[in-house]
C-alpha cells in the first residue's frame, strides 16, 4: 500500500503562525539541527544506538552533517507546505519506510518533538504561542508518519515468511566480488521461508559487538532477484565504513546476524511491455542486479549501464554477460574510467571515461522507457541532466540514494 493523502487537521491561526515563522528557522540555518541532535543525544543517549553516527560528522566543526541538512531541508519543507500536505507525500512514504528498517516507534515520536520544540525555544525564543503552533504542526506531521510505519510493519508481518522486529539469520554465503565489494547470503536460523520483496528495496542490518562503541543499523540493496529461501546483498568496504569494514573483516560463514524486513520506497514498477534501462556506477549496481534478474523473463528490451573504475573493481562483470548472453532482449555495457593494464576493451569493457549517454541514444530512445539509476549523488546528477536533454521526462527517471536523500 502507498502513502494516501492525509488531511492537516489544524487551525488557520496555527498554519499562518507556522508559516509566518518558517523563514526565521530557515534563517537560523542548519545550526537549528546541529543544536537538535547535540541536545537530542545528550538527555536520550539511547538513541545513538540507532541514529547512523557517522552522519552525524560534517566536514568541518562548521559544516552541517549530510544527516544534519536533510533534518534541516525536512523541517522547512514541511513549514512552508502545511496547507499542502499532498506535496510531501513522496518524501513522507521514503522517510516512513526508512524508518521502518531502524524500529521507530511512537514514543521516540514524542522524545524527538520535545527536543525540536527545546531546540527552537533556546535558540530562538519566539514565545509560547510559536512554540504551541509547532508542537500541535509536528504533532500532525509525527502522526501521520507512525500511522504509515504502523502499516508497513503490518504489511510486512502479514507476508508469507514475514516478521516483524528483528530475526535471527545465519551467514551461509560470503563471496568476494571485486576488490571492494563483498556479498553476504543470509539464511533463517529458524528453518522458515523469507518474505519477498520489491527489486531495489533494501534490507535493514543490526550489529551488536563489543568493539563498537554503539549499536549500528545499516540499510543494505537486496542485490538478487525475490526467493523464498534466502537474501543476499552486496557490501562495499568504505574507508571510514563502521559497518561496512566490520562485515568484510568480522564477519564469516556460520555466523548468526539479526536482520529487518525488506524495505524501501525505490524499486522496480513495470509492466511487462515497458523497456528498462538500468544505470548505475560502483556499489550503485546492487539494487540494479535485483533488478536485472528479475528483467531476465521480460517482454521489452532492458538495457545494462555500468560505470566503474576498472577491471579490480568491477563486481559481477561475469554474472552480467551471461544474463545478457542467455536473454536476448538483454543488453549490457560497461565503462571504465582508468582501465588498468590488463583490462582489454571489448573482452572487459565497452567504453572509456565517464558515460556518455549521446553515444548510445537510438539504444535508450523509446519514448515509453524508464530509467533506474543508482550511484554516487554525483552520477546520478550527471546522468539525470543528460537524461532530461535527451528528452527524458522526469516521471521516467527513478534513482536512489545511499545515505540521506538528495533531490537530483
Amino acid at each position: 500500500m502507498q502513502l494516501t493523502k492525509e488531511k492537516v487537521m489544524l487551525t488557520q491561526k496555527t498554519i499562518d503562525i507556522v508559516k509566518s515563522t518558517a523563514p526565521v528557522i530557515a534563517a537560523a540555518g542548519p545550526a537549528v539541527t546541529q543544536h537538535f541532535y547535540q541536545r537530542m543525544f545528550q538527555h536520550n543517549p539511547e538513541l545513538k544506538d540507532i541514529f547512523n553516527m557517522s552522519h552525524q560528522q560534517g566536514p568541518d566543526k562548521n559544516t552541517p552533517s549530510s544527516q544534519q541538512q536533510a533534518l534541516f531541508n525536512a523541517i522547512c519543507a514541511y513549514a512552508n507546505n502545511i496547507d499542502n500536505l499532498a506535496v510531501l507525500l513522496p518524501a513522507v512514504e521514503k522517510i516512513a519506510q526508512k524508518h521502518t528498517s531502524f524500529l521507530i516507534t511512537a514514543d521516540q515520536y514524542q522524545i524527538v518533538g520535545h527536543h525540536l520544540l527545546a531546540t527552537i525555544d533556546e535558540l530562538l525564543a519566539p514565545g509560547q504561542e510559536v512554540l504551541d503552533a509547532w508542537g500541535e504542526a509536528y504533532g500532525v506531521l509525527a502522526n501521520v508518519f507512525i500511522n504509515r510505519e504502523q502499516e508497513i510493519y503490518q504489511e510486512s508481518d502479514d507476508k508469507i515468511g514475514g516478521w516483524r522486529g528483528t530475526r535471527e539469520f545465519v551467514v551461509t554465503s560470503k563471496q568476494p566480488n571485486s576488490e571492494l565489494i563483498t556479498s553476504f547470503t543470509f539464511t533463517p536460523t529458524d528453518g522458515g521461508q523469507v518474505a519477498t520483496y520489491k527489486p531495489g528495496q533494501y534490507l535493514g542490518i543490526y550489529i551488536n559487538a563489543q568493539e563498537l562503541a554503539n549499536q549500528e543499523i545499516r540499510q543494505y540493496s537486496l542485490s538478487s532477484a525475490p526467493n523464498n529461501n534466502h537474501y543476499r546483498i552486496s557490501v562495499k568496504r568504505e574507508t571510514q565504513g563502521t559497518v561496512s569494514n566490520y562485515l568484510h573483516d568480522k564477519i564469516n560463514v556460520g555466523d548468526k546476524i539479526k536482520l529487518v524486513a525488506p524495505a524501501g520506497d525505490f524499486f522496480l514498477d513495470v509492466n511487462p511491455q515497458t523497456p528498462v534501462t538500468l544505470i548505475s556506477a560502483g556499489v550503485g549496481l546492487t539494487p540494479m542486479l535485483a533488478m536485472l534478474e528479475t528483467l531476465t523473463q521480460h517482454q521489452a528490451p532492458v538495457n545494462w549501464l555500468h560505470a566503474t573504475e576498472n577491471g579490480q573493481q568491477h563486481a559481477y562483470k561475469d554474472h552480467v554477460k551471461t544474463l545478457a548472453n542467455q536473454h536476448s532482449h538483454i543488453s549490457a555495457l560497461t565503462w571504465y574510467n582508468a582501465p588498468t593494464s590488463g583490462d582489454r576493451q571489448v573482452e572487459d569493457y565497452d567504453y572509456q571515461g565517464l558515460i556518455e549517454l549521446d553515444k548510445i541514444a537510438t539504444q535508450i530512445s523509446d519514448p515509453e522507457m524508464h530509467f533506474y539509476c543508482c550511484g554516487p549523488v554525483g552520477f546520478m546528477q550527471f546522468i539525470a541532466k543528460q537524461l532530461i536533454e535527451l528528452g527524458v521526462t522526469s516521471d521516467r527517471i527513478h534513482y536512489e540514494c545511499f545515505g540521506p536523500h538528495k533531490v537530483l
